[in-house]
């Protein structure tokens, strides 16, 4: 199988599983921030205010780098031209990369290092999409 050929039925499969992980974690991780941020700021107030503060807070800007992911596993998912194995290959792969919680990555990394520390739902939600990719998903730093 070349890389541009359409992709196929278990490659497509995996990334539909990942996005539903991808999704659960990205609000176990908006859940997990809102706490901290309220704890330093107060009480949000609504959802509007909230989805605010997600789109245009700095203490929120690290979670953006999931978002956007989810946003172009998402349209590959939903293209009209069939996506390339390739291209979900990359989208998989770029996932991988991003899910690893470690004190020495990048923001993304360093924080999310620390949302797996402190809460439950996160290290459920990491274990489970390193259930899916393969034990070695799991930091040995956070064992």
């Amino acid at each position: 199988m070349t890389s541009d050929e359409p992709i196929s039925a278990g490659t497509k499969q995996k990334l539909t599983d990942i996005r539903h992980i991808l999704l659960r974690l990205h609000k176990s991780l908006l859940d997990f921030e809102r706490v901290g941020y309220e704890r330093v700021h107060g009480k949000i107030e609504n959802s509007y205010e909230f989805l605010s503060l997600v789109m245009h807070n700095p203490w929120f800007a690290w979670l953006r780098h999931l978002s956007e992911l989810i946003v172009q596993i998402d349209e590959a998912l939903d293209a009209r031209e069939p996506t390339s194995e390739s291209t979900a290959a990359a989208l998989i792969e770029e996932a991988r990369l991003l899910l690893v919680p470690t004190e020495a990555g990048g923001e993304f990394q360093q924080k999310y290092f620390v949302s797996v520390q402190q809460s439950p739902e996160v290290v459920l939600a990491h274990a489970e999409f390193a259930k899916l990719l393969g034990p070695a998903r799991l930091s040995k730093e956070i064992h």
